[in-house]
């Protein structure tokens, strides 16, 4: 069982020092589909950022199993926890060019590039192996978005931190990132968790079980 947790979270804004986040308080366990909604500004994505330890907090601790991280131990803590941004950058090269390229880093080296299983993942999404051979600078925003999910789902994470992941994509392409985020938690045997950022109401009702209000920095249970 694996357990990511805030503890009174707080982050400033640098310049105004007005607070962006404050208070915040949640704990994610295995098997949980977490969607978390607000208006645009309300601190969604700074608060996937801190929990990723991308962004250094005023207040309180992230803690994962229980145990916090800090300098030389955060890449252990992100092999477990990963965290993708809406827009995620990718290397020039082809679609599978991209997704080797984190197993050449250190943190994912004991791991290895499935090529068989990410082509039944594509098929998922109504893809097939052709895919893997498009060239990065061919790709249009939508697709990018879901090369950077399938980059961030192949490192077998326990916690996903999803921020707006199919922002991008038509309504039908959108429902078949569901389809395999489904497929992908059912394989993980009730090992793993996600965060999902969403505007969209009708999506958080579809893919989680526990949904969060972000208002004004502030997290709570809607």
């Amino acid at each position: 069982m694996n357990t990511l947790s805030g503890d009174n979270l707080g982050r400033k804004d640098p310049a105004s020092q007005r607070w962006l986040l404050r208070g915040v308080n949640f704990k994610v366990t295995s098997g949980d589909r977490c969607a978390i909604v607000g208006p645009s500004g309300a601190g969604k994505t700074l608060l996937l950022r801190s929990l990723s330890l991308l962004d250094s907090l005023d207040e309180g601790e992230v803690r994962f199993n229980g145990k916090t991280y800090h300098g030389r131990s955060v890449p252990d803590y992100r092999r477990q926890v990963v965290y993708l941004h809406q827009r995620p950058a990718l290397w020039e090269g082809t679609v599978e060019a991209n997704l080797r390229r984190p197993f050449g880093l250190q943190a994912h080296q004991a791991r290895q590039f499935d090529r068989s299983q990410m082509i039944k993942w594509l098929a998922l999404l109504d893809r097939n192996a052709s895919f893997l051979d498009q060239p990065q600078r061919e790709l249009s925003g939508g697709e990018t978005q879901l090369v950077g999910f399938l980059r961030a789902i192949q490192l077998d994470p326990s916690i996903l931190l999803l921020d707006e992941p199919t922002a991008s994509l038509d309504h039908q392409t959108a429902i078949a990132v569901e389809r395999l985020i489904d497929h992908w938690m059912a394989a993980g045997t009730g090992s793993r968790a996600f965060l999902w950022v969403t505007h969209d109401l009708g999506q958080a009702e579809r893919v989680s079980n526990r949904t969060l209000q972000m208002k004004q920095g502030e997290l709570r249970n809607d």
